[in-house]
């Protein structure tokens, strides 16, 4: 087998290779994008639009330096719920979605606020709270907890965890559609040489859809009641003081989970990302498009953990590629057919193929730790490790009011106090 050579940042790929590229991280981040604004009552085109415009912005802003998709952030469900009083579904009242815009344009502002007393001081103190042995389990609990989500979908198709006192949502036909997905794009990743073998995802995808349409789970109906062409339902903001400390105390949980994707993608790419282009530029970035998403009325963004798994297993980085699916997400919002024609891939084909995008994520973590050679015959580093993984991966969470503290911030937060609390050096080592 020969390994696919890999294609760096700043690399441009040719426009028909570069297009089924950009389309697996169109269906990386699909299912999710658009799932948010359809459990907080916005309009999902409006929410593809922003990610898309948001991506490119960020980049943008970046200098072209760092590889990441901006999807829906799901940090922000209930509080945004809690203002459009959302059912599945069907969109909130303009005003009501208004109201919570307010909240989100000042969410992006924190964001750009930090960034700019990130680049006045520096990030050093990044590398002195996050070491190795506190960012490895951290980067294991960001993929380890989403194997629920992976698993549930593969599952139930749902996302929602079939468990004992339910057990009727397990549905075995579902999981054996997404083994099929998850066998071909292993299949494509590990044995197919050339083009072919930068696109196992996609293959994947295909290959689980065509299997799933074979057997009779998937409905084609949306399609042919979709429009044609639609220029989404744009909402302007209102600013509410409600909304505003409502939403503005959670900036802090996605900050946390940006800098864990980061970190990630450092990893991933080879490259420190943290001090070029710095990680005030891309938390900048975050800021900008979440700041627009909000001025237009769609959901506030993230850095999409789904995406960097596409990379990990393509060894793509070009952002040209990313700005590619950036791009189809814009053209998409406007083509109510083509966002119908992707809404017909059955969630469990996505569930097969996010099992191994989620572990390729935990395992960066391990990657991590190795690397530095963390030494787990000191007490200090045993017990750090533990506590972050079993707080991460056992959705340990905190409520203040209706601001969460999820598992992940958490338990980095945790970790991030053991590390500073614990001695370097103890007498039981």
């Amino acid at each position: 087998m020969t390994t696919p050579r890999t294609i760096q940042i700043e690399e441009r790929v040719p426009l028909l290779q570069a297009l089924p590229l950009s389309l697996q991280h169109l269906f990386a981040m699909f299912g999710a994008t658009v799932l948010v604004p359809l459990l907080v009552g916005l309009h999902p085109s409006v929410t593809l639009f922003t990610s898309g415009i948001g991506t490119l912005l960020y980049i943008l802003i970046t200098k072209g330096k760092i590889p990441a998709y901006l999807g829906s952030s799901f940090a922000f469900i209930a509080a945004i719920a809690s203002i459009t009083h959302a059912s599945f579904g069907v969109p909130g009242s303009d005003e009501l979605i208004g109201t919570a815009m307010g909240g989100v344009i000042v969410v992006g502002l924190i964001y750009i606020v930090v960034a700019l007393a990130i680049g006045k001081f520096g990030s050093g103190w990044i590398n002195r709270l996050l070491p190795p042995v506190v960012i490895g389990p951290v980067v294991m609990v960001i993929g380890l907890g989403l194997a629920q989500v992976a698993v549930a979908m593969a599952t139930t198709g749902s996302g929602v965890a079939a468990n004992v006192f339910n057990p009727t949502l397990f549905r075995g036909d579902f999981f054996a559609v997404a083994l099929v997905a998850l066998v071909i794009a292993i299949l494509a990743a590990q044995f197919l040489t050339g083009f072919l073998g930068v696109i196992p995802v996609l293959i994947g995808v295909i290959g689980g859809y065509l299997v799933a349409l074979a057997v009779g789970q998937v409905n084609l109906a949306p399609i042919a009641q979709a429009g044609a062409f639609a220029v989404p339902h744009f909402v302007l903001p209102r600013f509410d003081l409600g909304a505003i400390i409502l939403l503005a105390p959670i900036s802090l949980v996605v900050i946390t989970e940006h800098i864990g994707h980061l970190i990630v993608t450092n990893n991933v790419v080879g490259r420190d990302l943290i001090k070029d282009p710095g990680l005030h530029r891309s938390l900048a970035g975050d800021g900008v498009a979440t700041v627009f998403s909000g001025l237009l009325g769609g959901a506030p963004n993230t850095t999409y953990g789904e995406n960097i798994g596409v990379m990990a297993v393509t060894r793509v980085f070009s952002v040209w590629v990313i700005g590619g699916a950036a791009v189809m997400a814009i053209v998409m919002s406007f083509l109510p057919k083509v966002g119908a024609l992707l809404a017909t891939i059955p969630v469990h084909v996505m569930g097969g193929i996010c099992i191994l995008l989620f572990g390729i994520i935990a395992s960066a973590g391990v990657r991590m730790m190795v690397e530095d050679k963390t030494d787990f015959s000191q007490k200090r580093n045993l017990i750090i490790a533990s506590v972050i993984l079993v707080i991460g991966i056992g959705g340990a969470k905190l409520h203040f009011g209706a601001t969460e503290i999820g598992e992940m911030s958490l338990a980095t937060y945790v970790g991030v106090l053991l590390n500073l609390i614990l001695p370097k050096h103890s007498p039981a080592d």
